[in-house]
């Protein structure tokens, strides 16, 4: 691929050109009614919430607010999370696969609802979603799909073939009256409303530990709570409850481009692997936007350069839509839960002061409201329908929960040993600048990274989470974690949890 075709560096097509609020550093103890850790989607709904009902609240960012996992998803409010109904039946029953259905119908409406209310600028379009298939085992599953809408009572469903996709489908299941929006407008627009209820919003401010109702961050400062509600993305304190043990964490990746004239009107999502993500966007110079998505893997395991990944993307849009050039490029990162629900609820059984969210899969835009609701709800002690399915100690495992349990954490160890025996066999001047790579040094493993004007950054590979030996990726110049997902910057600052302690950095003396 050419540098012409897409971009140079990564940006989200979601945070270009788009004017954020700053907010300082926390730097002082304070106490509040609640503390909520994680200004994404999540935390800046539940903080809007619970701004109405007067309670104290304080929320804290380790990195800069918006410029999270809101920042880089594909936005689309839809209740069509893939062929999820047919496996949340036979996973739990029917009963529970039509709560989930509804928790999500319920978030849906409110997010276009708080949009009329407020009257938030932030490109809201209703449009019908499809999940298609490819092959002909993609038509079994969209079949098997339909039933289980029908089983469901899901209105609105239809089979077709007629998806104005400029490429042939095998079958499509299509749902009406779905939704998509601009995140950061919307996210930033619930900020701004819970400011001026009187929450108070730091970033820059990292935290560490929960103890005794009580948050400390990195720099020592502490916040005192009744209440606690962690919605850091993947819990910074994912001892408590062996969050690391019961999730796993996918990279995916993003292209945008001008739209073709002919571009498809809707929502799209492939049952097929890999996945092929397909909606529009309105941007800000009055044009309309294809994006693109697919090509996700575990983080930190996928073998090769991980620019690969935006080339295949590249291809499919210059082969499916004509498109020569992208404008953005960007990736994301999911957390998968073992039985496809996230978890959101008291974070251990029986501890009702501190409360998570995670594990929201591909469809974080509908199920961090349903979070945000759920932690609003027990925080102000209502009912809500939906805590006992969400709810992270839900009940004993289930047989593909077993499975997942297995899989996932027989990868880890696979990752761990590999890291602790492979040896490599790069040096420092193997190096080209732009890129990094695990090299030996003095007899020992050091991660190394060039910049463009060949500075030399040098870090200790192991992970500050569990120790796992980080790999370095090409597409973001990041060292990511592959056995729990934990992402640094090229210098060894911390980019995503569950770490919270930066890579330690090694000297280097030309």
């Amino acid at each position: 691929m050419t540098q012409k075709i897409l971009p140079s560096e990564s940006e989200s097509y979601w945070l270009a050109n788009k004017e954020l609020p700053l907010f300082p550093k926390l730097s002082e103890d304070i106490e509040v009614d609640v503390a909520i850790v994680g200004a994404g989607l999540t935390g800046i709904t539940a903080a809007y919430l619970l701004s109405q009902s007067g309670r104290k609240v304080v929320v804290i960012e380790g990195s800069n607010i918006l410029k999270g996992t809101t920042g880089f998803t594909t936005a689309k409010v839809t209740v069509q999370h893939g062929p999820i109904y047919q496996q949340l039946i036979n996973t739990f029953d029917e009963q529970k696969a039509r709560l989930y259905y509804d928790a999500n119908t319920e978030a849906k409406d409110f997010i276009k609802q708080t949009i009329e209310q407020l009257d938030i600028h932030c490109d809201f379009e209703t449009l019908p979603a499809y999940i298609y298939a490819d092959t002909e085992e993609g038509i079994e599953e969209v079949e098997k799909e339909m039933d289980a809408y029908n089983t469901l009572g899901i209105q609105g469903a239809t089979l077709t073939k007629d998806t104005g996709l400029p490429y042939t489908v095998k079958q499509a299941l299509r749902l009406e009256n779905q939704g998509q929006f601009h995140p950061v407008k919307y996210a930033k627009a619930l900020l701004e409303k819970a400011i001026e209820n009187g929450v108070q919003f730091y970033e820059e401010s990292r935290a560490k530990t929960v103890k005794s109702n009580t948050v400390e961050l990195m720099e020592g400062q502490k916040i005192r709570a009744n209440k606690i509600l962690v919605c850091s993305h993947f819990p910074f304190n994912d001892g408590d409850g062996l969050y690391f043990a019961r999730m796993h964490s996918e990279r995916s990746y993003a292209l945008a481009s001008i739209a073709p004239t002919n571009y498809p009107k809707g929502m799209y999502i492939n049952v097929e692997k890999p996945t092929r993500s397909v909606r529009t966007a309105m941007g800000n110079d009055g044009k309309r936007y294809l994006l693109i998505g697919g090509e996700g893997h575990v983080t930190g395991r996928f073998e090769g350069d991980t620019n690969a990944n935006y080339e295949t993307l590249a291809a499919f849009g210059r082969e499916q839509f004509k498109i020569s050039h992208y404008d953005y490029r960007w990736s994301a990162q999911d957390l998968v839960t073992l039985d496809q629900l996230p978890y959101v609820g008291p974070m251990t059984a029986g501890k009702t002061d501190v409360l998570v969210a995670t594990g929201y899969a591909k469809w974080g835009m509908t199920n961090s409201t349903v979070a945000a609701k759920i932690m609003a709800d027990l925080v102000l002690e209502k009912e809500n329908r939906y805590i006992d399915l969400y709810n992270p100690a839900r009940s004993k495992m289930k047989k593909e929960d077993i499975k997942s349990f297995a899989k996932n954490n027989a990868g880890v160890a696979k990752e761990l040993v590999k890291g602790k025996t492979e040896i490599p066999d790069l040096k420092l001047e193997d190096i080209q600048t732009g890129s990094g790579d695990i090299i030996m040094m003095d007899g020992k493993k050091v991660g190394a990274y060039k910049d463009d004007q060949g500075k030399v950054y040098l870090v200790k590979p192991a992970c500050t989470h569990m120790g796992c030996n980080v790999s370095f990726n090409s597409a973001e110049s990041s060292w990511d974690c592959p056995c729990h997902g934990s992402r640094f910057s090229y210098n060894g600052d911390v980019i995503e949890g569950p770490a919270f302690e930066p890579l330690e950095k090694v000297e280097y003396t030309d």
